[in-house]
């Protein structure tokens, strides 16, 4: 079909002539969403993952040993065998020394943001380890502080170059990246199909051809305190993203927002399943791929993104803008944005500015600090 004939069907199903004030959004990431798309330039190859299906991680609980594959550890859990283990604690990690058989990785960020320095001493210690994956990356902080995508994969990127340059490249092939799935659907499906894009040609600058492991967790930025029902349809699209956008493994954080419970957590990895068994959406290296909408936006968040990474390299490094407070005004600047869109009602979150909409509370000065990269829910405005 010519673009005429696409336009005069997308007129006809909206039954207006103008159809570009109804169809044009707005976002806060720079990129250019088109009203409809008839073809894309320059299609990309099939973007593959690591992980031949992705790893469905639960909280450690003893009732799920027999059905559960993968689990998050924050304490020691004796004859976990045949299992993929991944640790989330600094201490335990010290303590366990798996066998080659074992399949066990750390979610252990060795970057100390507020220090603005890396950890020399555990990096040694967790590459001493026999794991499949020894460092984390861990930028879940960085979106549930407000950071934009491109501002996300930039980091990612300037974390990694960090390490390489401490630690020599051959640490590239033991990096696992923590990474935190928003709510805005396609764009985060993107986030990772772009991360792959750009990690690759990061990796070729050290003559290596690598792809991110990705560890893919819901985000706590768009959960609410009193809305439950609606938390949990959040991060099961937020799951669906991941999937869909290639993760190695996901997570989904209890959807109880500071109240877990057994039943809580049950219910929190059973939607993996769902999405697992009844849409087998798991299985798929690259789902997205010949999406003109998906391709075009992954495109250009890989091309701000590494546009963003040359732009702390150029001015010093990942660590040194830390140390000067660049990088956390830089994210209080788009999260206090992104924070005045919800005021707003220009990002809708049902139940908290809509359906009902409730009163504000506290200020954005209250829940921000331009000199501290940390969480804050955008719910906590009215809460």
């Amino acid at each position: 079909m010519s673009n005429t004939a696409w336009e005069n069907l997308v007129k006809k199903q909206l039954k207006t002539d103008d159809i570009y004030p109804v169809l044009t959004k707005e976002n806060l990431e720079g990129i250019v969403v088109k009203p409809f798309y008839d073809a894309v330039q320059n299609p990309l190859l099939n973007l593959p993952k690591i992980e031949e299906s992705t790893h469905l991680v639960a909280k450690y609980h003893e009732s799920l040993e027999e059905d559960v594959f993968a689990f998050i550890l924050d304490q020691n859990v004796e004859n976990l065998e045949q299992k993929t283990i991944f640790i989330n604690n600094e201490e335990l990690a010290g303590h366990i020394s798996p066998e080659e058989q074992d399949q066990y990785f750390s979610l252990i960020d060795v970057f100390d943001e507020k220090q603005a320095v890396i950890n020399d001493q555990l990096v040694k210690e967790l590459l001493a380890k026999q794991f499949r994956r020894n460092i984390c990356i861990d930028i879940s902080l960085h979106q549930n502080a407000g950071a934009s995508i491109v501002q996300q994969l930039g980091i990612a990127l300037a974390k990694t170059k960090e390490l390489v340059e401490i630690y020599g490249s051959e640490i590239v092939n033991k990096l696992i990246f923590r990474i935190a799935v928003g709510g805005n659907y396609f764009f985060e499906m993107a986030k990772l199909r772009a991360f792959k894009i750009v990690f690759n040609q990061l990796s070729k600058e050290y003559d290596l051809d690598e792809i991110p492991y990705i560890f893919a967790e819901t985000s706590l930025r768009n959960k609410a305190v009193s809305d439950n029902e609606n938390n949990l349809i959040r991060s099961t699209l937020e799951l669906a993203a991941a999937m869909i956008g290639g993760a190695d493994a996901v997570f989904s954080n209890n959807y109880l927002v500071e109240k877990s419970t057994e039943n809580s957590e049950e219910i929190s990895f059973k939607q993996q399943i769902v999405l697992a068994y009844e849409s087998i959406i798991n299985v798929f290296e690259d789902a997205s791929n010949g999406s003109y909408y998906v391709e075009d936006i992954t495109r250009q968040i890989a091309e701000k993104s590494w546009a963003f990474f040359v732009e702390i390299e150029e001015n010093g490094g990942y660590l040194e803008l830390l140390k000067q407070g660049t990088i956390q005004k830089k994210i209080y600047d788009h999260a206090i944005e992104e924070q005045k869109w919800v005021e707003e009602g220009k990002i809708k979150l049902i139940g908290v500015n809509l359906y009902p909409k409730l009163d504000i509370k506290k200020s954005i000065e209250e829940l921000y600090s331009e000199k501290e990269i940390k969480s804050v829910r955008w719910a906590e405005m009215f809460e």
